[in-house]
């Protein structure tokens, strides 16, 4: 495991908390909750440009490329989707669905050290 997941790993986890809290307490989605996510994309965003760096200066994934890349690419659009139901639908089910991102995010993150290592 890499720095990288570790960061995905802390963000997503408090991500999921507080919107899952904020889903129990029967809130709608509130600046807390939508910008949780949003660190959890600005987390994928800074592994997206790692990953670009170490690949540029030389270093091989060693499982299937397109994996690793379709994960990522995936990855980064979860947030964005789930960010436009919150914002479309401001009922308690949409923080549901943002607690779903940082969980979704630490899943792929750890599927995608796999691919690399």
């Amino acid at each position: 495991m890499d720095a990288y997941f570790y960061i995905i790993l802390v963000v997503g986890l408090v991500s999921t908390v507080l919107c899952a809290g904020a889903g129990i307490l029967k809130k709608a989605p509130n600046d807390t909750t939508i910008l949780s996510v949003a660190a959890v994309e600005l987390a994928l965003l800074v592994y997206l440009v790692g990953s670009i760096i170490r690949v540029v200066s030389g270093e091989h994934i060693a499982g299937e490329p397109w994996e690793f890349w379709g994960y990522l690419f995936t990855a980064l659009l979860l947030p964005v989707g789930a960010v436009y139901w919150a914002i479309a639908e401001r009922t308690r089910w949409s923080n549901f669905v943002l607690a779903a991102v940082g969980m979704t995010a630490l899943v792929m993150a750890a599927r995608m050290n796999q691919i690399w290592y």
